[in-house]
């Protein structure tokens, strides 16, 4: 009996000590990895306000933030190795996407919840409206017109990007130049939205000055040498919308093409060949074979200038600033938040085209975890 009890303490004990040290472990886990987080932070702070050189802060704070990022993750993920194997099967994968969660919480979770709230407010955030911001949004003819412009660069704008980058996949890897061609068409991609908006802004350009009229645009000239008028391009509606698709088609076929050559070039070369043995021509190759096989990559570059187009704002904000029949849903949420001042309808807008592009993403994201676009 006395033996029994003997044993049945020491087992109490050692499960005690067992909780004990694993308990430790697990508070030494969560203390050290935020305590070497706020000795970064403060570090940070310390170099923002600090009256050094603006070249020794930058190599400091590369050094420091490399660094102190490079510790933290391995004393985090030392600590956790230390503890029972059951428990570091379960948090060392959140070790290393544990901060990368975080930033998307901080930079993108949280920010959306806080303009939903807001897109209930009124234009001070200061009092309750209910849905009286997103009536606005469907209701507004303003509103109704920038529906109407974003729904025509999704139609135009994606179909013309992704035909043109199709077709001139196919025909360049064909060709001798093929490099050179690519080049040439992927060039523009290179430049930001905002060059793009002010070198066809100059293409377009069109002065009066008055009675007489100064051409001063790429394409007017071209006109005036024809022997046509010189007309405001960017002024008259609906034509000004395509003219700015026109835009969009020129900065994405590159991106389009560029894609789309990767997965043309992965059809196997037999089975063309054989079809052009059976005697089918290239129009039947292209629509029976090249098409199926790349679909994938297709209706990945398409639901991605989709999205492009469905949040376009610098182009027409650059160009025509959305007058003249121009106007876009992300443009108007620029012209309520930050030059009307109404948070509230911004707020609104900001939600309507979260959701609008929310179910492209997702399916573009389901393309992805499914390989089959690539």
């Amino acid at each position: 009996m006395e033996n029994s009890m003997g044993d049945k303490s020491k087992g109490n004990g050692g499960v005690g000590t067992w909780l004990l040290t694993n308990l430790g472990r697990i508070l030494i886990s969560l203390v050290v990895p935020i305590g070497l987080f706020v000795i970064l932070w403060q570090g940070f702070m310390f170099l923002r306000d600090s009256n050094a050189p603006q070249l020794v802060l930058v190599l400091v704070a590369i050094v420091w933030g490399v660094g102190g990022v490079a510790a933290l993750f391995w004393v985090t993920n030392w600590l956790v190795e230390k503890m029972p194997k059951e428990w570091t099967r379960r948090i060392q994968p959140f070790v290393f996407v544990g901060p990368a969660i975080a930033i998307i919480a901080w930079f993108l979770f949280i920010p959306v919840i806080r303009t939903l709230i807001l897109s209930f407010q009124n234009d001070i955030s200061n009092a309750w409206v209910g849905f009286a911001n997103y009536i606005f949004a469907f209701t507004d003819r303003v509103m109704l017109d920038a529906f109407r412009n974003n729904l025509l660069w999704l139609v135009f704008g994606t179909f013309f990007s992704v035909s043109l980058g199709l077709v001139i996949a196919v025909l360049a890897d064909r060709s001798r130049y093929e490099t050179v061609y690519k080049v040439l068409i992927f060039l523009p991609m290179a430049i930001s939205f905002v060059g793009a908006g002010v070198i066809w802004k100059f293409i377009y350009a069109y002065q009066g000055l008055g009675v007489g009229i100064q051409e001063i645009g790429l394409l007017n000239g071209i006109v005036v040498a024809m022997g046509g008028t010189a007309q405001p391009w960017l002024t008259q509606a609906p034509w000004n919308n395509f003219l700015l698709i026109i835009i969009m088609v020129w900065l994405q076929t590159g991106f389009a093409m560029v894609i789309i050559s990767s997965a043309v070039k992965g059809i196997p070369a037999e089975l063309l060949e054989a079809a052009r043995v059976d005697g089918a021509s290239e129009f039947k190759i292209f629509f029976s074979i090249i098409i199926p096989s790349i679909s994938g990559t297709l209706i990945t570059v398409t639901t991605t200038i989709v999205i492009f187009s469905l949040k376009l704002f610098d182009v027409v904000y650059v160009m025509t600033g959305g007058n003249f029949g121009t106007n876009v849903i992300a443009n108007e949420f620029y012209l309520q938040r930050f030059t009307y001042g109404n948070a509230g309808r911004a707020s609104a807008i900001a939600i309507v085209l979260l959701i609008a592009t929310l179910p492209v993403m997702i399916y573009n994201l389901r393309q992805f975890n499914e390989r089959r676009a690539f």
